[in-house]
Parts: structure tokens; C-alpha cells; sequence
């Protein structure tokens, strides 16, 4: 039983990828209906559904076809988590309508602004590179604002060393993940000041000596949010633990997915075709590699 993710917010997950997987057609139509409808939700289920929707939404389905509708509705569902996650903790912020050479969500507070994009990578994925992560891309989109944000999967970013640290301490960038997301979620709904934790933590980006080290950036950014103190502390614990228990739920997800795939696989009546199909499929190669995501010490303090 999981001590963080409770069953009715893997219930609410399991809703979210059946409901995004039948939209099809118009995908501006489509876009506008998942914001609208997530906004509602969280709108009547208060901090908890969105923090429900920040700790699992970032392992794309395996279900969805790649470059499919429901995988590309599927990034603008997680764009709208995070425009409502700015909304939450004190920010304006909005789902930007442009198709391409652009963020997706631009949020403004008071004394700062800046652009943001989300990335989800399905779990079965291999080789994940800098081009991935579009850090340079995004400094390009800022357009006047002096900051920008990517907020990635825990679990998928470089734990060691990656030029995209040393691209985002140099540009402006700030790499964040759900997870710190989820624990400035949670200090905005009690009452703690949210949005200036996040623009201390843009500042600490401005301020650093460009380095590929994923150490030196990441305990920056973990001990300007310790920094404030109070109820931090027990939002860390809490998504800490919840990091690991959402790597579970969605390799049973993807798990689940491909034993049932590979079942009808097997039913086929001629051998050979079987044999070929599963080497086409690459399923258990892909299964091999869900089975070996873990966590990492990102969010350690020393």
C-alpha cells in the first residue's frame, strides 16, 4: 500500500488516460476542453487533485501511439497541469495557443515573468539527449522575459553530469521537476509566500557559475527552497516518497500494458508470425528497461 499516492488519485489517473485517449479530431477543440475540464476539477477538488495530477501525470502511456493524437493532447494536458500549478500558487498564468517556435505556458507575478514548458517521456523510451530537453530552445522563446522554466520527470533527468545544466545556468533556464513543483503546491496551500520561493529559486539559477555537475545545480535549488523553512521540510518527505511510489504505479502501468499485448500476440495461430511479432513489437526489451527505472538522490541535501 502506497504511504503518499492514494487509490483514488491512481483512479483519477486511469479517468485522465482513458478520457484523453477517446478525444480525437479537433485538436484545438480537444486542447481547450482538457484545460477547461482540468481547471474544473481542481477548481471543486481544491490543492489535492492538482498535486494528484502533478505526481503522476510525467510517464506518457504506453497505449498511445507515438506521434498519435492522444500523445500529442497528452503534452498539452500536462502543459495545462502546470499553467494551473502557477495559477495555484500566485502567479497569472495561461496555456499559450501557438503551434511551434514557442513556449506553451507564460506566467507573470508582480516583480517577475517568465516562459515554461513541460516534458513527459514515456518509460520505455532508451537514449534520452540535450535536444530532448530544449534548453537552448527555450532561452530563444523567452522573448523579453528574463527567465524560463522546464519542469521534467524526476527520475529521467541526468543525476550526474549533462550539458543541459551547464545550458540552463548560462541562459536563464530553470530545470525543475514536478516533484519541487508539487512541494511549492503544497507551501502555497498553506498559506507559505510560493511565489517568492519560485523567484529565489530563479534567482539562484542567475547567480550560478555554468557547470555540467547535476549535484551542484540540484542542492542550489533543494537548499533555496529548505531556505524557507516551516512546513518545507514535511512537503519534501512527502514527495520525496511520492517520487518513488509514482516510478511503481507507472511501471505497472506499462507493465500491464505490454503483458496484455504480448498475450495477443501469442493467440495468433501461426508460430512464426508470433515469434516475428514479438520481435517487432520489442516488448520485452521495452519491458526490461521500465523494470530498470529507480529513483536517484536529486532531491538529497547532501
Amino acid at each position: 500500500m502506497n504511504e503518499v499516492i492514494s487509490y483514488s488519485a491512481i483512479d483519477r489517473r486511469n479517468c485522465w488516460v482513458r478520457e484523453l485517449a477517446v478525444l480525437s479530431g479537433d485538436f484545438v477543440s480537444d486542447s481547450s476542453q482538457v484545460e477547461d475540464r482540468l481547471l474544473s476539477e481542481i477548481e471543486k477538488e481544491g490543492a489535492p487533485a492538482l498535486i494528484d495530477h502533478l505526481r503522476l501525470c510525467s510517464a506518457i502511456p504506453e497505449s498511445y501511439g507515438i506521434n498519435s493524437s492522444e500523445e500529442k493532447l497528452y503534452s498539452k494536458y500536462t502543459d495545462a497541469i502546470l499553467s494551473a500549478s502557477y495559477s495555484h500558487i500566485g502567479l497569472n498564468s495561461t496555456v499559450l495557443t501557438e503551434r511551434s517556435d514557442s513556449a506553451d505556458v507564460e506566467a507573470v507575478a508582480q516583480d517577475y515573468s517568465f516562459i515554461a514548458d513541460a516534458k513527459a517521456f514515456r518509460l520505455s523510451r532508451t537514449a534520452k539527449n540535450q535536444k530532448d530537453f530544449k534548453v537552448q530552445a527555450m532561452d530563444n522563446w523567452k522573448r523579453g522575459k528574463p527567465f524560463a522554466m522546464i519542469v521534467c520527470p524526476l527520475y529521467q533527468l541526468p543525476a550526474r553530469n549533462s550539458q543541459i545544466y551547464s545550458q540552463a545556468t548560462a541562459r536563464n533556464v530553470c530545470i525543475f521537476s514536478y516533484s519541487h513543483l508539487a512541494v511549492l503546491s503544497g507551501f502555497a496551500d498553506s498559506n507559505g509566500d510560493a511565489v517568492g520561493l519560485l523567484h529565489e529559486v530563479f534567482k539562484t539559477i542567475q547567480a550560478m557559475n555554468p557547470s555540467k555537475d547535476a549535484s551542484v545545480y540540484w542542492q542550489a535549488v533543494n537548499r533555496t527552497m529548505h531556505r524557507y523553512g516551516g512546513i518545507i521540510s514535511g512537503l519534501w518527505r512527502d514527495e520525496k516518497i511520492a517520487t518513488l511510489e509514482s516510478i511503481d504505479i507507472a511501471k505497472d502501468a506499462a507493465m500491464q500494458y505490454y503483458a496484455s499485448r504480448r498475450e495477443e500476440v501469442l493467440k495468433l495461430s501461426h508460430k512464426q508470425a508470433i515469434g516475428q511479432l514479438i520481435k517487432m513489437s520489442k516488448i520485452d526489451s521495452r519491458i526490461e528497461i521500465i523494470k530498470s527505472i529507480t529513483g536517484n538522490s536529486i532531491m538529497e541535501l547532501s
